[in-house]
């Protein structure tokens, strides 16, 4: 005598095919945060919403988990049966659908993906969840970083008597940049030599020119290009040109602004009839017509008693 399977189907029925991907930036895609999987999940559910809820959970971010797409890689199911097992888990607090604007500038499109949580959310918690997801990211303003930063002094150092230098361990000031370049222009060309004190004279004149945002090697290429065959006097040539020469203070370069954050707007979608509205909008993931349909003709519309 032939004995019944009393059995239940698995949790996770296996797919016919291999299941496709939606397009790029549509599809799946899991709640952050979730807790690890437990065998007993969705044990709460109906047989049917338990498969395709097991199925679901199964597959990677990015997969289509459209009516069509699922009912092809579902043989029990039908595409009928597949948009009332999406309607239920919406109801149950697993799936929202969304439509987003992502994009930048004229760039923009929007795009349908299907948000997946494993452990079962209300309403507030969703709303919450689409309201976050809609609101876009500030972009931070750069921080101009100072040119010295002075190291902060935790405790007073106890006075140490000073160390009184030999002489001969004095060293000289340091000469400045403009004062270096002056001294090598008799190395670039003999006939612009310039003493010591020829170069601490025209040392401020010189200083002006890289205050204005010029380097070192251009203005010794400005003062030693197109020298005439014979120089009398270097320092009155050099001061010449100094004062000549003196290329014009440029503004200051304009602060780029700060890159605006991208375009990203986030509709609520019914579940059942696809219709877009804002996430507070929405009870169970569905509209009001589909929370309440319209009664059939011959019953009757007064309030239930």
């Amino acid at each position: 005598m032939a004995v019944a399977d009393l059995s239940p189907a698995p949790c996770t029925p296996a797919p016919s095919r291999a299941h496709p991907m939606a397009r790029a930036g549509y599809g799946k895609r899991s709640v952050p945060e979730q807790r690890p999987p437990l065998e007993g999940d969705f044990a709460f559910l109906p047989e049917r919403e338990r498969h395709i809820a097991g199925y679901i959970e199964a597959l990677s971010d990015g997969s289509a988990v459209d009516i069509k797409s699922l009912a092809k890689n579902l043989p029990l199911y039908g595409q009928a049966a597949v948009g009332s097992a999406l309607k239920a888990l919406s109801v149950a607090g697993h799936l929202r659908r969304v439509r987003e604007l992502r994009g930048e500038d004229d760039q923009v499109r929007w795009v349908t993906r299907t948000y997946w949580s494993r452990s079962a959310h209300d309403n507030e918690w969703w709303n919450a969840f689409l309201t976050a997801e809609a609101t876009p990211v500030p972009v931070p303003e750069p921080v101009p970083v100072p040119a010295s930063v002075p190291q902060q002094r935790t405790a007073e150092p106890e006075p140490q008597p000073e160390p009184r230098p030999e002489p001969e361990a004095c060293e000289e000031k340091r000469p400045s940049r403009a004062f270096m370049t002056l001294a090598r222009l008799g190395r670039r060309d003999a006939r612009l030599a310039l003493s010591a004190a020829d170069c601490a004279e025209l040392e401020q004149l010189a200083a002006e020119w890289f205050e204005r945002g010029v380097g070192a090697e251009y203005l010794t290429s400005a003062l030693t290009s197109g020298l005439p065959d014979s120089v009398g006097s270097p320092f009155g040539f050099v001061r010449r040109r100094l004062r000549d020469k003196l290329p014009p203070r440029l503004p200051a370069p304009t602060p780029r602004p700060a890159p605006e954050a991208p375009v990203r707007r986030v509709l609520a979608e019914c579940t059942e009839c696809r219709t877009p509205g804002r996430p507070e909008a929405f009870h169970d993931g569905l509209c009001r017509p589909c929370r309440q349909p319209e009664p059939e003709p011959g019953t009757g519309t007064g309030p239930a008693v």
